[in-house]
């Protein structure tokens, strides 16, 4: 019998968070990560339920909020590795392998993913974009922007990479999507968010700031979810 004291009903009831030990030469902050990454509860659900990454609980609850996501709906995945906001994507318009209508691309390979068409290659290059707009081949409802850099640590460097990244899916939305169209993307919070904040307000009628509640709260992420994608005329 231990001879610590016993446990009471508080104390069973409480989170229990695992601990993982420092192993020799590790440096503290991965095991700070690894420690994070195992008691996250979206970490845990997405185990659970069978996504590729938490980031899809990002896309549902956005989704939950705009409705951007419908049944019959074309929608191109921008940044799409490792498949989770694709996975989502499959699921909320019924694409099927006979009738895929998600297009998903990034620079890293995926795993093939039954109802989307999975491309690989570089936003910012014109080759990948031709690639891309050859296999979408007709207007767009939705474009969905997961993209950011691997971050640097320096804060600066980091939101003005991912903000370039922002712009580039903005741009290509504005070339593909079908009139009354969607679009939702990552941003970093900081002097040129607001900036393209107000570019989107010129092209959609609603354009809304937003942090789902499955973006850690220490982080600088957000999305701007713009609705009602207006043609120029």
């Amino acid at each position: 019998m231990s001879r610590g004291r016993k446990s009471s009903g508080e104390d069973s009831s409480r989170m229990r968070f695992e601990r993982v030990r420092s192993a020799r030469g590790r440096r503290l902050s991965s095991t700070r990560w690894l420690q994070r990454q195992l008691n996250d509860p979206y970490v845990q659900a997405a185990k659970r339920d069978g996504y590729r990454s938490r980031a899809a609980y990002k896309l549902m609850q956005i989704d939950k909020r705009f409705e951007i996501l419908k049944p019959g709906c074309l929608v191109v995945d921008l940044g799409a590795a490792p498949g989770g906001w694709a996975q989502v994507a499959v699921d909320r318009v019924k694409s099927t392998d006979m009738s895929k209508s998600v297009v998903a691309i990034d620079i890293l390979e995926m795993e093939p993913l039954a109802g989307a068409e999975i491309l690989v290659g570089d936003i910012e290059d014109e080759v990948a974009v031709v690639k891309l707009r050859a296999a979408i081949g007709a207007a767009v409802d939705v474009v969905l922007s997961d993209m950011a850099v691997a971050t640097t640590g320096h804060a600066a460097t980091d939101h003005l990479r991912t903000m370039a990244l922002a712009e580039a899916a903005f741009l290509f939305a504005c070339e593909v999507l079908t009139p009354g169209g969607s679009f939702a993307t990552k941003v970093f919070q900081g002097a040129d968010e607001p900036v393209l904040f107000d570019a989107m307000t010129l092209k959609f009628d609603s354009v809304r700031r937003f942090k789902p509640k499955a973006s850690r709260s220490d982080s600088v992420e957000m999305f701007l979810v713009g609705t009602g994608f207006k043609v120029p005329k």
